[in-house]
């Protein structure tokens, strides 16, 4: 049974890991990973028809605990112990709840100390109690009617008309005053871990196309675990086609890996000859996880020939490689009665609007098949590109991704988007993470 240390609007952990508010899902599951043999049976939940709609859940099945993160910024939001008799929990290194201890509300009250009343829901039977980015609900299967209160609130908690012995059946960890309203709050310090995150990228254009990326970054400290700055940075670096890698490297650092090809099948479907000449050296990646891009070199010049941005949406086979990339892609829509505009394709953008904005493609798409190896199958089958306006949309049945290149017969995936099927109803799609 896990031991935990509660921080109101802060984290739940003990002294080997801590799940902190604002910390990415990256993280989360690296701590879910290398701490698998304690921690078992865990879950990601979502919603495979509207991912956006929906928190994104790690559910600790063995231990009652529920970590939600937005759908959006994928930070963790809030944290939810939803059966407090699979875990032991403390607060200040004073147990409030465990298997000689019971949560009662005598025990909250002698806690946590006095708060302002509570609000009782009777379509739950559940009495919520709610301090600062700290809330508890007790069932009161026993009552009949809303609880009563005394007129002196001197006394604490325990003055609150609430039967003798009613315990404590969820506990929410959140930032802000009201559980409802919390959003996820920014990535603290101490989630950094010398690490550098891009909080946006900005698609940058010349007269031809996309001409290379702008990035905003954000870093903390020097190395893990160590916060030499008490302040986050915050700088620009851009990045172009025809870069050297030194130039890469001087921008943005070393990457995390760096990933050479083994074969391009791709290169198939170009209408250049030397499609047939085997090339003599591979080309290589430059990934970056926590900016969401990878970066791609020729093997014979060494300059970057393609960009990749990751939106990281559940139920896409990369999904939780990258961080999520907040990109921006100006388009340049072409109008018969007017001058040409700009248009701005989002992370978030919907294939249906892309090709409203765009048009139709014209080809069939080429079929894309990703397996970790020739005898493993994809869970999330395959997909499809779509050629349109020297960018590549990659699309399956309920998301795409954008790509594009510097040359004509050059292309490379972008990001994973959304596509909403119509006919379809919503629903919950369940998968065993570990």
């Amino acid at each position: 049974m896990l031991d935990l240390e509660v921080v109101p609007e802060r984290s739940l952990g003990n002294e080997q890991w801590e799940f902190t508010l604002g910390m990415p899902l990256a993280q989360a599951v690296a701590i879910l990973q290398k701490h698998c043999r304690i921690i078992k049976n865990v879950q990601v939940l979502y919603s495979e028809q509207s991912p956006l709609s929906h928190d994104l859940i790690l559910n600790l099945t063995q231990d009652g605990i529920k970590l939600l993160f937005d759908a959006f910024n994928q930070r963790l939001k809030v944290i939810e112990v939803y059966d407090l008799t699979k875990v032991k929990l403390k607060y200040c290194g004073v147990h409030f709840n465990s298997q000689a201890i019971a949560p009662t509300i005598e025990q909250i009250d002698q806690s946590f100390g006095a708060t302002q009343p509570g609000v009782y829901n009777s379509a739950e039977q559940l009495f919520h109690l709610n301090f600062r980015g700290l809330s508890f609900s007790f069932q009161l299967d026993s009552w009949t009617e809303t609880p009563k209160y005394e007129p002196n609130f001197a006394h604490g908690l325990a003055s609150l008309q609430i039967p003798h012995g009613a315990t404590v059946k969820r506990m929410y960890i959140y930032n802000g005053n009201s559980l409802q309203d919390t959003k996820a709050p920014l990535m603290p310090l101490s989630c950094f871990l010398g690490n550098v995150y891009a909080e946006n990228v900005d698609v940058l254009r010349d007269g031809t196309g996309p001409s290379g990326l702008r990035l905003r970054l954000l870093t903390a400290g020097c190395g893990p675990g160590v916060l030499a700055d008490a302040k986050m940075r915050v700088f620009e670096r851009c990045v172009y086609f025809g870069d050297s890698c030194q130039d890469v490297l001087s921008t943005l650092g070393s990457p995390h890996k760096v990933f050479y090809k083994s074969e391009d099948k791709m290169k198939i479907h170009s209408p250049s000859p030397h499609k047939q000449v085997p090339s003599k050296c591979n080309d290589y990646f430059f990934n970056y996880f926590t900016l969401g891009v990878d970066i791609l070199f020729d093997a014979n010049t060494h300059k970057v020939k393609k960009f990749v941005l990751h939106t990281n949406y559940p139920g896409h086979y990369n999904f939780n490689i990258y961080h999520r990339c907040e990109f921006k892609i100006p388009l340049v829509i072409k109008r018969d009665s007017a001058d040409s505009q700009t248009e701005t394709c989002t992370t978030y953008s919907k294939w249906d609007s892309i090709q409203d904005l765009l048009g139709h493609p014209v080809e069939k798409p080429v079929v894309l098949h990703r397996s970790s190896s020739p005898n493993n199958t994809n869970p999330f089958g395959s997909t499809f590109c779509f050629g349109l306006q020297r960018m590549i949309f990659e699309v399956r049945r309920k998301m795409f991704v954008f790509v594009w290149a510097r040359e004509d017969e050059e292309f490379a995936i972008i990001t994973t988007g959304l596509l909403f099927p119509i006919s379809r109803k919503a629903s919950t799609w369940k998968r065993l993470y570990f």
